[in-house]
């Protein structure tokens, strides 16, 4: 799902949570970005969203009569707008919303007002407690602090919430999330003392801070993580997210690298991020997606989910189709096209990489390479992958998309949505992840 949020990001260069939430479907359905090319070991919580959102859009392609192939591709402005993304029931706390947050915090961290609350947003489309998006403004604010070169001490420190209000609209944090903050974690006993690492977010939270504070290393810390127990894999991708921003690329274990699938994808899909990141500009202040939310101030009932469990075969939606791009392992980024800031033909760009906290972006470069830029009678300057596998399940262009332009109510397709193909409503009983 991280790499769904990450390729969200750099396609639509900006936030988007309808274009979020259509990755996570393709990967749901299709494994989209799936190192098996398959979905699997997703928590209730999320699968739960992700029907109700397909639900939505089946009502929403009927209501403003949008053809069935164009749904997962709408990117007019206006029609967004009417869309609800808030797919989850209210009192959802799963740790879900918090392991897949990165890309976020990294694409934003020069702006960590945005960064902060687009990091909260993006665990509230999936997790509709205010636990999980507290979580993920905190933990989105600790990993936009590491970026912009905060030394472990002031990461650690018991007043970073305070000393970095505006960064959070000044608005509090819930009460288990501020005792968070303030240093409940820091205890010499780790599991002994309390700590664990299970699929509710104030836990998982509590247990990745403790393994970043207790350790002086990223591999210390992420064995700290894992030898918590319970849901060993979700602390560590949640360490990994703060202690991969602070510790830096050179600095992980080479042993452990060389069994990273895919990898040379991923690295050109940093540095995506980083490029897109920088050329991004807000247009207007901070949302507050609070005010948004239909939650109720006075709930105070929080599912506390298990934790995470693979659906059975017989209520997984569609059967899994295997993606040919999943086994693609390196990225196209040698042959894209980018889009110009200054209206030429051709336009110079130059991939990032954090290699290390200490060492901002715009000084770890590659050589520059020039791209060529796509223009159109019919639309803007583009960028578009130009080398990818041929039978992807989602065609040449897996990883961009392409707009569907909102056509007035009373014009366009008749076409009417179909069940067919789509995620029936789940109506089995499954604890919340």
């Amino acid at each position: 799902m991280a790499l769904c949020l990450a390729a969200s990001l750099v396609c639509r260069r900006d936030f988007v949570p309808y274009d979020q939430l259509v990755r996570y479907k393709w990967w749901f359905q299709h494994g989209y970005m799936s190192s098996t090319g398959r979905c699997f070991d997703i928590g209730a919580a999320t699968s739960d969203s992700l029907h109700e959102f397909e639900h939505r859009q089946q009502k929403f392609a009927a209501k403003h009569k949008i053809p069935i192939d164009q749904l997962d591709f709408l990117s007019d402005a206006g029609l967004l707008t009417k869309f609800n993304v808030e797919c989850s029931s209210s009192g959802v706390a799963g740790n879900g919303a918090l392991m897949r947050l990165a890309p976020v915090p990294l694409f934003f961290y020069r702006y960590p007002a945005h960064a902060v609350e687009y990091s909260g947003f993006s665990g509230m489309i999936t997790h509709g407690d205010k636990k999980a998006y507290d979580a993920c403004r905190y933990y989105g604010a600790l990993i936009v602090a590491t970026l912009q070169g905060a030394e472990k001490e002031e990461l650690l420190d018991n007043k970073f919430y305070e000393k970095h209000s505006s960064w959070f609209n000044s608005a509090p944090l819930v009460s288990e999330i501020m005792k968070i903050a303030h240093g409940s974690y820091k205890q010499n006993g780790g599991y002994d003392a309390g700590i664990r690492g299970k699929g509710y977010i104030v836990n998982a939270l509590e247990a990745a801070l403790w393994a970043f504070w207790s350790e002086e290393t990223f591999e210390e810390g992420a064995l700290a993580a894992v030898n918590l127990g319970d849901d060993t894999d979700t602390t560590a991708a949640i360490y990994g997210q703060l202690a991969g921003a602070y510790y830096g690329y050179r600095e992980l274990p080479e042993k452990w690298l060389k069994y990273v699938y895919a990898k040379n994808f991923l690295l050109g899909l940093s540095r995506w991020i980083a490029y897109e990141g920088e050329m991004w500009q807000p247009n207007k202040p901070p949302p507050s997606t609070i005010s948004l939310l239909s939650m109720s101030s006075q709930q105070n009932t929080v599912v506390i989910p298990s934790d995470h469990q693979e659906l059975d075969a017989k209520k997984r939606p569609l059967t899994p189709k295997i993606s040919n791009f999943s086994s693609q392992q390196t990225f196209p980024g040698e042959t894209r096209l980018a889009r110009p800031s200054d209206g030429t033909e051709q336009h110079t760009v130059t991939p990032f990489i954090a290699t290390s906290r200490r060492a901002p972006m715009s000084q770890v470069t590659e050589k520059n390479k020039q791209y060529e830029i796509v223009k159109s009678d019919s639309q803007p300057p583009f960028r578009k992958v130009i080398s990818t596998t041929a039978n992807s399940t989602f065609g040449s262009n897996s990883l961009f998309t392409r707009p569907y332009v909102a056509k007035n109510d009373n014009q366009g397709s008749n076409t009417k949505p179909s069940s067919k193909n789509t995620i029936k409503k789940n109506t089995g009983s499954q604890k919340k992840t």
